[in-house]
């Protein structure tokens, strides 16, 4: 499965995904932001950073490049798209996901490790867990924490994918620190699975968001 991992002026996880994906026996290949035609592509995956430094705010300035183009067409030919932490907030700023992730509660940087509880599994991504299922994986950003006014038709479409369990370290709305669009196909979520994609590193719950999208 061919993986397009999209890279922005400030990504900084993009080598972590590529190398989760090939760990979960993906074939990634990184694209950079001035593409705009990605229909060779099998899925996406626009992975964590400071694109173009957060300037204006989060995902901001990457919205509005020609790679967004591409990847709504790859949307529209109903192929997954994941983002993670600054893809997630790009996600949200383009219209792909609903709601938004603003600035934490407490307003600085936040990097932990959390316990988190899989909502829905029937996207691509979390296909390999039981619903409500508790996995473990760090979040790390400034704008992270997740507000939507239509809390109940994001809970009656299925839309949340994740939530935190026991401590909300950003104040998002509910707990929610991931979502996805009414298809399930694209998800956007704050903690970062490729850092929980091997033991060594504090866990291995993450290489199955990517297992589960490449066996989709």
């Amino acid at each position: 499965m061919k993986v397009g991992v999209i890279r922005f002026p400030g990504s900084n996880c993009d080598r972590d995904v590529y190398h989760a994906l090939k760990l979960a026996g993906g074939e990634p290949e990184y694209v950079w932001w001035k593409e705009n035609d990605l229909l060779h592509m099998d899925a996406v995956v626009i992975p964590g950073g400071f694109s173009y430094g957060d300037y204006l705010r989060a995902g901001a300035i990457a919205a509005i490049t020609p790679v967004i183009e591409g990847i709504k067409k790859l949307v529209a030919e109903e192929k997954p798209v994941l983002g993670i932490c600054n893809g997630a907030q790009i996600l949200s700023e383009v219209g792909l996901v609903p709601g938004v992730f603003t600035v934490n509660e407490n307003p600085k940087f936040n990097c932990q490790w959390t316990q988190l509880k899989v909502k829905t599994n029937r996207t691509p991504f979390t296909r390999s867990f039981k619903k409500d299922q508790l996995i473990k994986m760090p979040v790390a950003h400034a704008e992270g924490r997740y507000y939507n006014p239509d809390l109940d038709l994001l809970q009656d479409q299925d839309q949340i994918v994740l939530k935190f369990q026991g401590e909300n370290p950003n104040g998002s709305l509910e707990g929610i620190t991931g979502v996805c669009d009414e298809s399930g196909l694209v998800c956007a979520v704050m903690p970062h699975p490729e850092r929980a994609s091997e033991s060594i590193l504090g866990s291995s719950d993450g290489l199955n968001f990517f297992k589960g999208m490449i066996n989709y």
